[in-house]
């Protein structure tokens, strides 16, 4: 196996075994503080997300199709879903390669189906981190709508490190939401959970039971 293979499962098996204390910790709310640098940002992001259940791999951009092949070969996945469009589209069509991929360009009627009861990941960009909350941001388009990460067992979230903020209103202030509102925004802490039947947390009740969030650095 190339030493490229082993750092990225290094990588990975290290984000599954980093220990969950979403029952433990308690954050104090940041507020409208900009003092924060950029470490501690990124520190804070990744410590909400991991609390949350979500496994967190920092890369560069040059490894994002050979983390997503990686990933679909230990994990045994045989069908993907992604858009059509975005930043890295065309490395997560040749990350999946070896996979059976869906690129989400006709009527959802025509594969329902199949979306929810074959696809085994949907793949997604993110339009910006919240380090306040460990939130990751998604604006949903015709040409990556939001069932990508709404309706698969396994959600990979893609997002550019320098798209993280503090808190939500800084995210909506610095990218001008006022001057192009999106019909619909997305904010995921973590895979979907839920504790309504006898107040016992389970994961994956109403969507995504695993989430992976690949945060690209910047160069």
């Amino acid at each position: 196996m190339s030493t490229a293979r082993d750092n990225i499962l290094k990588r990975l098996r290290n984000a599954n075994a980093m220990p969950v204390q979403s029952t433990e910790i308690a954050f104090e709310p940041w507020g409208f503080d900009k003092s924060k640098t950029e470490q501690e940002k990124m520190a804070r992001f990744c410590q909400a997300l991991t609390a949350s259940h979500a496994q967190v791999i920092q890369l560069e951009s040059s490894e994002i199709g050979a983390t997503l092949e990686t990933i679909s070969l230990e994990k045994g996945w045989h069908r993907a879903a992604i858009g059509t469009e975005g930043e890295w589209i065309n490395d997560f069509r040749q990350g999946l390669r070896a996979l059976d991929i869906i690129e989400y360009q006709n009527d959802i009627e025509n594969w329902k189906s199949a979306l929810f009861h074959e696809v085994d990941v949907g793949v997604t960009h993110v339009l910006a981190g919240i380090a306040d909350t460990g939130a990751l941001v998604l604006w949903p388009s015709v040409q990556e709508p939001r069932t990508l990460s709404l309706v698969p067992p396994c959600h990979i979230a893609v997002m550019r490190a320098s798209t993280l903020h503090n808190h939500f209103l800084e995210v909506m202030a610095e990218q001008n939401w006022a001057a192009n509102m999106p019909t619909n925004a997305l904010l995921i802490s973590g895979p979907s959970k839920t504790a309504d039947i006898q107040q016992t947390l389970a994961y994956g009740a109403h969507g995504p039971s695993e989430l992976i969030v690949l945060i690209v650095k910047d160069k």
